[in-house]
């Protein structure tokens, strides 16, 4: 199946009641699971856009791991997810470390479900 297929299902399990497409930022990136960088596109159940809960999608290798970040789209003033073995959130603006938002669970739901998509096992 389609990575990109594989994405929005995961979206589409971990952030109800909305659904999702997935949408590559970059169309010239290759379809592997190293430097993709999707928008998460999402809709409600009569298929009418929620831009404002969409989110951007970066998986990254970084030595034998692969990580990933979700953010919202175009919304720097929300932290965003770093995902590697363990969640970190960080301010939007700056890259720090900050707290937990409230509505953390779904996404960090997400990250781990999407990590475990793409991560080899060891």
């Amino acid at each position: 199946m389609d990575l990109l297929v594989l994405i929005a299902k995961a979206a589409d399990v971990c952030l109800k009641p909305w659904n999702h497409a997935v949408v590559p930022i970059d169309p010239t990136a290759p379809d592997d699971l190293v430097d993709i960088n999707v928008r998460i596109e999402c809709r409600d159940g009569d298929a009418q856009r929620h831009p404002e809960h969409d989110l951007e999608l970066e998986i990254y290798r970084s030595g034998d791991e692969i990580n990933l970040m979700l953010s919202w789209w175009d919304q720097p003033d929300r932290p965003m997810l770093w995902q590697g073995r363990h969640p970190v959130w960080m301010d939007g603006t700056s890259g720090q470390r900050c707290e937990v938002p409230q509505d953390a669970a779904p996404l960090e739901a997400l990250g781990r479900r999407l990590r475990a998509l793409v991560q080899p096992a060891d």
